[in-house]
């Protein structure tokens, strides 16, 4: 996976000497990866995140993968499978909080990473102009994105995999469909609060015709 090296000034950098706090010693990497110390700087507890949810809107990346042929044109979109609380099938998106002092693009990356494994070869998009921004909603009919737990705003991103896809964290499956097939609609259907949308947008963005 790519590790993004600009936030970390070299040797020779002018502000190379000067203190950054309690994230002296955190590279893109530890972000990305992880630092092997627990979680990440910016990471909340389930306490911390819930009071901030109900106080201000949420930052989010939510990335749709895609496989792309020859000649770089989408064949095929994924869906990642879950299960909710209630224990019955979920099909969702790549989707994660920006954490405090990681960038957007460091966001991308470790959010795909924490899905999809270290294998799975993200093209990472060379512009961070998202496609379309969804807005999530805790009352429902406020937009057409709905979020029992927060109001939260999510850039969305189109984000070619070209690697082996091992799925982890909470995800039990990631599935391809080609775009031609009758089964996207059904994929489609089948992701709620509004996510379903987001692909939609997302193929018609990368001039897929529905």
């Amino acid at each position: 996976m790519p590790v993004m090296n600009d936030e970390v000034p070299d040797e020779g950098d002018f502000d190379a000497g000067r203190r950054r706090g309690e994230f002296d010693s955190i590279t893109p990497e530890d972000f990305v990866r992880g630092s092997g110390n627990g979680n990440p700087p910016g990471w909340l507890s389930a306490r911390e995140i819930d009071e901030v949810r109900s106080k201000m809107p949420i930052l989010y990346v939510e990335v749709v993968p895609v496989r792309c042929d020859d000649l770089g044109r989408i064949s095929e979109v994924g869906s990642l499978l879950r299960v909710r609380d209630n224990g019955s099938p979920e099909r969702t998106l790549i989707t994660g909080r920006v954490l405090f002092h990681e960038t957007i693009r460091e966001a991308i990356a470790r959010n795909i990473g924490k899905d999809l494994g270290e294998l799975a070869l993200p093209n990472l998009p060379q512009s961070l102009q998202p496609f379309t921004i969804a807005e999530f909603f805790p009352t429902p009919g406020i937009s057409e994105f709905y979020d029992p737990r927060q109001h939260a705003i999510a850039l969305c991103y189109v984000v070619r995999i070209s690697g082996d896809c091992k799925p982890l964290d909470a995800s039990l499956d990631l599935e391809w469909c080609p775009v031609g097939d009758k089964r996207v609609e059904t994929f489609i259907d089948q992701m709620s609060g509004g996510h379903g949308q987001i692909v939609r947008r997302a193929l018609a963005w990368g001039g897929v015709c529905r």
